[in-house]
């Protein structure tokens, strides 16, 4: 497996005007290699596509083709499981706590 070809699934998001951009953003996405599933959200303006690929890839072929900003907002990397990565983190606990300590200055909220 290549390290830039992995199984992920991105959300992207790009402006839906009417239903004919969907059907345009569909036959682009169908025809590209690499692709398993896709989902267009019209009313969020949104794709989420899943398969083997590199996400810029997608990105620029959508913004050539459609010639809008496409922009990323989520990359789920689903092979990162195989990999080693860790499942969860440890949370964060603070070393000491400061219940009996009082601020050094007052402090007021900030009205508009």
């Amino acid at each position: 497996m290549s390290e830039k070809q992995r199984q992920c699934c991105v959300v992207m998001r790009i402006n839906l005007d009417c239903n004919a951009c969907c059907r345009k953003v569909r036959r682009i996405v169908i025809n590209l290699k690499g692709i398993d599933t896709h989902t267009i959200e019209k009313k969020e303006d949104r794709i989420i596509v899943c398969g083997r690929f590199r996400p810029s890839d997608v990105v620029v072929k959508l913004q050539k083709k459609m010639k809008r900003r496409v922009e990323i907002l989520e990359v789920e990397d689903l092979t990162g499981r195989e990999e080693g990565f860790h499942d969860h983190e440890t949370p964060y606990e603070p070393e000491h706590e400061y219940s009996e300590q009082q601020p050094d200055h007052m402090t007021m909220p900030l009205l508009f």
